[in-house]
């Protein structure tokens, strides 16, 4: 079942798809694990899709914002049919997770926000990638290219393979050329982040100024790519 249930994601588009076990989120914080969403969650189901590596090589402020964005309206769109046809085909339930936005948690001292479920943490336990030190998903195939999305189910599905990390051990390339030094190698502080990232142009449109953490990065199209 597990292998079909993979072929729905990527037929629908997906790069790249794993399971988690609902065992593997033991140690989730307290209101952001599957079951505080779906009580009856017994899997999670994430995929990535990567975004085309030429909108890294140019400058972030239209092109990177545009097709991100549209990456996650994607993300949703293959979690939202992939989901239908769990239920139809398998006769589980299952939960789309919005990719990205809207989320409840927010912090407005702090500029921190919080996915209802978070994708990078559950790409890990899917067994898609590790974290690099820049925090995103680190992939072996697709570096840190693939943007994540999740649907929870009550199908009991057994969990992929954790995988070793590919980020260079002495490499701190992407703390060194963060602008707002928002990186330790372990967490990123989201407001010295969003405040050098996030704006809008005159215009009025929104941009992203910075993605210096990913472009730097010697595995950012994966080990062994340029």
């Amino acid at each position: 079942m597990k292998d079909d249930i993979r072929k729905v994601f990527t037929r629908l588009g997906a790069d790249v798809c794993g399971v988690a076990n609902i065992d593997r989120f033991a140690a989730a914080p307290e209101g952001f694990g599957p079951r505080d969403i779906f009580p009856d969650c017994r899997s999670v189901v994430v995929f990535g899709i990567a975004i085309p590596t030429g909108t890294t090589m140019v400058s972030p402020r239209i092109v990177y914002k545009q097709f991100s964005r549209i990456s996650r309206i994607e993300l949703d769109r293959i979690a939202f049919y992939a989901s239908l046809e769990i239920e139809r085909r398998f006769h589980g339930y299952a939960v789309p997770i919005p990719s990205d936005d809207p989320y409840d948690y927010w912090n407005p001292d702090d500029l921190e926000g919080r996915g209802i479920l978070s994708m990078r943490h559950a790409a890990v336990l899917a067994g898609l990638g590790t974290l690099g030190k820049n925090t995103m998903l680190l992939s072996r195939d697709f570096g840190n290219t693939l943007n994540i999305g999740a649907v929870l189910t009550s199908l009991d599905l057994p969990s992929d393979e954790l995988l070793e990390s590919v980020c260079l051990p002495d490499c701190r390339l992407c703390i060194e050329a963060c602008p707002a030094g928002a990186l330790d190698g372990v967490t990123v502080n989201q407001k010295l982040c969003r405040m050098n990232t996030y704006s809008t142009n005159e215009r009025g449109f929104e941009v992203t100024k910075c993605n210096a953490c990913r472009v730097v990065c010697p595995m950012r199209y994966g080990a062994g790519k340029a």
